[in-house]
């Protein structure tokens, strides 16, 4: 007789998973992380200058550089940094683009110049014999003057540096009676260049002051009737560390 088949039993073991395998504490990482660097963010900002806070809180509080139109097409160039003297030639580069783009170029090219200076950028609109930027013996801008002061405007506005604006005349006797003189002239070319660049994107707070020498600094010394000293002069200020001076209100 055969021995009785034994059933077959099978055993189901049901795996029990270790919630310490779980994916929870990486987000708890992650988090804690996150925490860190927000803390030497803050850290950071605490230990640096009140330009560098105030360029940081400026990109959180408008992120896409909408921020407030104020009197000009120029959105927050308020929170830009200003640019220091290393800075300054690739300023004057940009500049010189910007003037190549204009159609009497040749021509305009040889009454400006350029120049790095203690003070800062020095760009100098040269008057010819007959007048070039600004009619003869007048405050009132050429063609050539306002296509020039606002393709400078346009590049200048970019940037938060003071400006200053500057007239000059050579020594010829603006008139007889002396009721309007070479002062008067040397100032009033300086606000009218004022008014251009204004109009074409400069901010109003940008302007320092305007100032008029008449023909107290000559550019060519040795002639004082050399149409070269009859000129009007942008001055873009070199930004110092802790010099947060005011701008003065222009003349209007």
């Amino acid at each position: 007789m055969e021995p009785a088949t034994r059933p077959l039993i099978i055993v189901k073991r049901k795996q029990k998973s270790h919630k310490a395998h779980g994916g929870a504490w990486k987000v708890a990482y992650a988090d804690f992380v996150t925490a860190m660097m927000a803390l030497f963010i803050v850290l950071w900002l605490l230990s640096s200058s009140e330009k560098i806070q105030k360029t940081v809180g400026g990109y959180f509080q408008d992120p896409k550089g909408a921020g407030k139109e104020v009197g000009t097409n120029r959105f927050g160039a308020g929170d830009a940094m200003p640019l220091n003297k290393d800075e300054m030639p690739q300023l004057r580069k940009r500049l010189e683009q910007a003037m190549k783009k204009m159609n009497d170029f040749p021509r305009i090219h040889q009454q400006v110049q350029m120049t790095i200076t203690p003070e800062g950028l020095r760009i100098e609109l040269m008057e010819t014999q007959g007048g070039f930027f600004f009619e003869n013996g007048s405050a009132t801008a050429t063609s050539e003057g306002k296509e020039l002061l606002s393709a400078l405007a346009h590049e200048i506005s970019q940037v938060p540096n003071h400006l200053l604006v500057e007239g000059h005349t050579d020594a010829a006797s603006y008139s007889e009676n002396g009721e309007y003189s070479n002062w008067e002239l040397s100032v009033d070319r300086a606000n009218a260049a004022r008014r251009l660049i204004k109009a074409a994107g400069v901010l109003d707070q940008q302007i320092s002051y305007i100032r008029g020498f008449a023909d107290r600094k000559l550019r060519n010394p040795k002639n004082a009737m050399d149409p070269i000293n009859r000129r009007v002069s942008l001055v873009i200020e070199y930004h110092e560390v802790g010099n947060d001076k005011s701008a003065a209100a222009p003349a209007k």
